[in-house]
């Protein structure tokens, strides 16, 4: 990640290293079949869930893991559900604490995703459906919503208001 830009200045990014990939989970359930193949001209209803997961491990070493559950339904009938969990080691450098929340919780997650991507458009074709591609995230996007849920929720703790609600002094 680290280099010369155009103008042969040095990036700013941080080099963040991908030490070990690994799936961690993999479920898929087709409960439906062999029913669930009489009308594949018939577009599903897709639904996908994301989440990213993040501890730190030793010595500036973290493990972070893509929860994706992504599903087709057909009215009521399930046609495929798929689970994973897909993890790594990344290794980042020091940096302030806000840089390094924002590397592992976006930018890592940013290197981890075409590699689950792939794992479950292979489990829905190995379903006997055809391949399943979830279109690409951002998550830099789910990142700030997730840094936004997490100060509206401490404010509610400390006995606030959420930040949208937030009026005159307090």
């Amino acid at each position: 990640m680290n280099g010369n830009g155009a103008n042969g200045a040095a990036d700013t990014k941080p080099r963040v290293t991908i030490g070990a990939q690994y799936l961690k989970d993999l479920s898929f359930e087709s409960p439906s079949a062999p029913m669930s193949f009489n009308e594949l001209e018939t577009r599903p209803e897709i639904g996908i869930d994301l989440n990213v997961e993040a501890r730190p491990l030793q010595d500036g070493h973290f493990e972070v893991v893509l929860h994706v559950t992504a599903r087709a339904k057909r009215g009521e009938m399930v046609l495929f559900l798929v689970e994973l969990s897909y993890g790594a080691v990344a290794s980042v450098p020091p940096l302030p604490d806000e840089v390094r929340t924002r590397v592992v919780g976006s930018e890592v997650p940013k290197l981890l995703f075409p590699f689950a991507r792939g794992i479950i458009a292979n489990a829905v074709r190995d379903g006997g459906f055809p391949p399943f591609l979830i279109d690409p995230i951002d998550f830099d996007a789910l990142f700030e919503r997730a840094a936004a849920a997490q100060t509206d929720e401490r404010r509610q703790e400390a006995g606030g208001q959420p930040a949208q609600e937030e009026g005159g002094g307090d």
